[in-house]
């Protein structure tokens, strides 16, 4: 049987990721200047960080890549709507082959790391230094990326698909993009209330499935599927695993 198709999560979620607005106008606030400047969201979903990019500066625009089709069609149109399509281009694209037309003033990687490829224990290592091949020099990176906000105990591993050396502690993620060359301008990490408003859109999508759908054949398929991602979240990672938002200066 084939997967079933589930709600798409921008109808519950405005951003795809533990993100609120103010923390997102801080966020760009960071990334300042912005005057002229392009800026490539990398995994950006259905871009609505990048679309607020170029709200928040006229001059500037922006290209969003990302393999989920759906999210780019979302995000493209919303960029119609908001009157950004001649600034920005979203592209349905796999990174690790994707190649830019020109080097980005800005980079965005938002809990994306992955999207290189490779071991999970060096995706955040791999990120940093593919974003040197994009980026021209002296340019920002805005890196969001997982870090154990306390040490998750024995049950809590063995309750999520996150080895315990995937991550480290937040000093250890600055002082890894520092190894890189990197220097840190700014530093934050997602609230538990943007954890819950992230984690209770992909509970709704799976539960609004179920409830629309009771004579499905694949019913009990989404009912583990939610089951299970009820347990990494409450018996795993919540106030465990953080998020963090570092902007960074390349060198």
């Amino acid at each position: 049987m084939t997967t079933p198709e589930i709600a798409p999560l921008h109808e519950d979620l405005t951003f795809h990721g533990p993100l609120s607005p103010e923390r997102a106008a801080r966020l760009i606030q960071s990334l300042q200047p912005l005057a002229g400047a392009h800026v490539l969201d990398v995994g950006c979903g259905w871009a609505e960080f990048l679309l607020r990019v170029l709200e928040a500066e006229p001059t500037a625009t922006g290209t969003g890549v990302d393999l989920d089709a759906t999210a780019i069609a979302h995000g493209q149109a919303n960029a119609e709507a908001r009157g950004l399509t001649p600034r920005v281009s979203l592209q349905v694209a796999d990174v690790a082959q994707w190649q830019p037309d020109r080097p980005a003033d800005v980079v965005v990687v938002n809990g994306a790391t992955q999207v290189w490829g490779g071991d999970p224990l060096h995706h955040t290592a791999n990120a940093l230094t593919a974003v040197k091949g994009l980026l021209r020099a002296g340019g920002r990176l805005l890196l969001g990326e997982g870090f154990w906000e306390r040490e998750p105990t024995d049950e809590q591993l063995a309750a999520m698909p996150v080895p315990r050396n995937q991550y480290g502690s937040l000093a250890d993620l600055v002082d890894l993009a520092h190894t890189h060359g990197y220097r840190m301008l700014a530093v934050e990490q997602a609230g538990l209330d943007e954890w819950d408003v992230f984690e209770n859109g992909h509970a709704l999508a799976w539960e609004r499935w179920l409830r629309a759908n009771p004579d499905s054949p694949h019913v009990e398929d989404v009912r583990a599927k939610a089951d299970r991602a009820r347990t990494y979240r409450l018996r795993g990672w919540r106030a465990t695993m953080g998020l963090a938002y570092v902007t960074l200066q390349a060198p």
